[in-house]
């Protein structure tokens, strides 16, 4: 039997990588001689050079870069296609990962160290940089990814302004003069899984910043200083990134990229499930198996395990999906193909210890999941 694993972390709990082998711990012991495949799955936010690292032609590339705080620190980025594209994770340099919880503040966290990478790539000759957006610590609309790669930020006495997504009303003149010359034949796609735009009420900063250490007298600042440098942007390129859908992702940096250097928003899984041929591994599969933390209406709008179960329902592979907590019946999925969802937990369990023991709650549910399909002889 070909079973194919992939889902998506359990947050909080265990990466994307963690639950893989948990699953397939619990596949092995109840089914010894099945082959399996793992792909933990990534949107395009952290995990994606794990996975490609594990399943496509390339190879891992370090470089020197600065964290959200311009301290200096040493990350990965992923070069293939013969050396011409590069996927960088904006989580590696400018991630909250990079920072202590009591330094989280948006107002003067900068991208510059995504930058850097960027910089690194295009010096090593890639024509094609893709940016995952998850994760980031930062709301400076990729500003810092701008001034690294040789961009200026001016205020009214011609000086450069400080990094950071509360320094943007000090802005008075882009300066793109000084480009480095890469980016003249470079394409650059970001990668993100969600569709707010910059400004709103369900925009970057009303949404996510509080996540990266905002208060709410800096929320108002972020959003109103998102909207002058937007209105910036409009001003010398004739580009509104007010309302671009994804512009939202990573502090505004997909909208700020966007506008500043002519990059390009795309689906984060719709963009890594190409380039891991998702779909033609599902098709040779005989059982998928997906999950993710708490499965809820949300995750009917595009997160990783329904959209993975839908293309399994499409070529009628049955799937299995577990997740920690599920907000939703079996009748609310519309899938037309065969599938099952589980939680992996017991009742009235706390979630501190739910969470807690995650790895073994996976691993007990579904080696009594799938003891059950294999005494009953069919897969769902």
């Amino acid at each position: 039997m070909n079973v194919l694993i992939t889902p998506d972390s359990f947050k909080g709990s265990l990466t994307a990588k963690e639950v893989s082998d948990s699953i397939a711990l619990a596949v092995k012991n109840v089914f010894p001689n099945s082959y399996i495949e793992k792909i933990p799955f990534s949107d395009g936010g952290e995990g994606a050079i794990d996975l490609f690292n594990d399943t496509i032609q390339g190879k891992v590339i370090r470089c020197d870069v600065v964290d959200p705080y311009g301290k200096m620190i040493n990350k990965p980025y992923f070069i293939f296609e013969k050396g011409k594209s590069a996927w960088i994770e904006l989580s590696q340099a400018s991630g909250l990962m990079q920072i202590k919880e009591n330094e989280k503040n948006p107002l003067l966290t900068s991208t510059y160290g995504t930058g850097l990478q960027i910089k690194h790539a295009l010096k090593s000759n890639c024509k094609n940089i893709f940016l995952g957006l998850g994760g980031s610590a930062t709301h400076d609309l990729g500003t810092g990814i701008f001034v690294a790669l040789g961009g200026k930020l001016l205020n009214k006495s011609k000086l450069s302004i400080p990094l950071g997504g509360g320094n943007l009303n000090q802005c008075n003149e882009i300066d793109d003069t000084n480009l480095i010359q890469e980016l003249k034949n470079t394409k650059i796609t970001m990668a993100c899984d969600v569709t707010n735009p910059l400004l709103g009420d369900i925009g970057a900063a009303n949404t996510y910043a509080s996540q990266k250490g905002a208060k709410p007298k800096d929320i108002k600042i972020l959003e109103k200083n998102g909207f002058i440098f937007a209105e910036l942007i409009k001003n010398k390129y004739d580009i509104s990134i007010h309302n671009v859908p994804g512009g939202g992702a990573a502090g505004g940096c997909a909208a700020g990229i966007f506008g500043l250097l002519g990059g390009i928003i795309k689906n984060g899984f719709d963009l890594i499930s190409k380039h891991v041929a998702l779909e033609e591994k599902i098709k040779k599969s005989d059982l998928v198996i997906t999950g993710e933390g708490s499965f809820d209406k949300q995750s009917l709008f595009g997160k990783v395990p329904y959209k993975i179960a839908s293309i399994a329902s499409k070529h009628r592979v049955p799937t299995i999906i577990i997740a920690g907590k599920i907000n939703l019946d079996k009748k609310d999925i519309n899938l037309d193909g065969p599938f099952e969802i589980y939680s992996i937990n017991p009742d009235n369990i706390s979630l501190s210890e739910a969470m807690r023991k995650t790895n073994e709650h996976i691993i007990k549910k579904l080696e009594a999941v799938l003891s059950n399909l294999k005494n009953s002889k069919k897969l769902i």
